[in-house]
């Protein structure tokens, strides 16, 4: 007799456990009771001959076999939250949701009035939001749209180029009027300086003429976000974009001396052209995006 492949819902079921550690919060977590998610992982277990998870003090614990298949399962429910991000609107009304991933600092700092201005004219189009450093794969569905610093290389994917955005070393007025402005890299260093704690924020660090490690700061933190506020609160000098920098009024310290930029593209899949909603969103975050670049200049 063939066995039953497992459906998506035992799989749900066993990522829900995974990720809590138990069955009780597992069933919270998908609104289902505590015995229904427990049968789910029996049903899963018979159906790959497999055993999932070990009982110890600290909860379930997944064994070595359950560990190889949570990529897997998690590549099933990006695949079944696109299923249902598709079905939430016909391919040519302005219904339904767009997932868009974004880094940290554009998630936060940029897309947010993007996003005012699109709910505005896009009313019954719901927009979800994911904060990611990394570059979320558009291959497998994980979002709708992504706003990356990186260009794509994938050939399904399309893109497009906003421009670049400057970076540069920058403070608040105050922190400037107590300590005085730096004239010199050398006279950098005497300064409460705020940076990276263990994974340096830039790719490519210019020679200073020192070395840039994390003793040099006063302020370390790896979030590009919290050090933006430090900066902005008057803790010291760090590196932002001058975009950002001129919005917020902060002061641009030793201009031109770190010779920095980030490229910047919108990204979807080929496949989402048939998609007005996301199109839509794709076109708006361009437009929006390119305003925010031009800021530099102004």
């Amino acid at each position: 007799m063939t066995k039953r492949e497992a459906g998506w819902e035992l799989y749900r079921s066993f990522l829900a456990v995974a990720r809590d550690g138990s069955l009780s919060g597992a069933a919270r977590t998908l609104s289902l009771t505590q015995p229904t998610i427990g049968r789910h992982i029996d049903m899963l277990e018979a159906s790959l001959g497999l055993a999932l998870f070990t009982r110890s003090q600290a909860g379930l614990q997944m064994t070595a076999g359950a560990l190889r298949l949570v990529p897997y399962a998690e590549t099933m429910e990006s695949a079944a939250r696109a299923l249902g991000r598709a079905a939430s609107g016909e391919a040519e009304e302005e219904r339904g949701v767009v997932r868009v991933t974004a880094s940290e600092m554009i998630g936060s700092e940029v897309l947010p009035g993007a996003f005012s201005k699109f709910r505005e004219r896009h009313p019954r189009i719901a927009i979800e939001l994911v904060l990611s450093n990394r570059p979320d794969d558009l291959l497998k569905r994980e979002a709708d749209i992504a706003v990356r610093m990186v260009k794509p290389t994938q050939s399904a994917l399309l893109s497009r180029k906003i421009g670049e955005l400057r970076l540069g070393f920058h403070a608040h007025a105050r922190y400037l009027k107590r300590h005085g402005v730096p004239e010199t890299l050398a006279q950098l260093r005497r300064h409460a300086l705020i940076g990276f704690d263990r994974v340096p924020s830039l790719r490519r660090v210019p020679d200073f003429g020192f070395p840039v490690d994390r003793e040099l700061f006063a302020l370390r933190c790896d979030s590009d976000l919290a050090q933006y506020a430090a900066i902005r609160a008057g803790f010291g000098i760090g590196v932002c974009q001058v975009a950002l920098a001129k919005r917020d009024r902060l002061r641009e310290v030793l201009p031109g001396a770190l010779d920095l930029a980030l490229g910047m593209w919108v990204v979807m899949h080929e496949d989402q052209k048939s998609s007005r909603r996301v199109r839509l969103m794709f076109d708006h975050l361009a437009a929006e995006l390119a305003l925010h670049v031009a800021r530099e200049s102004v």
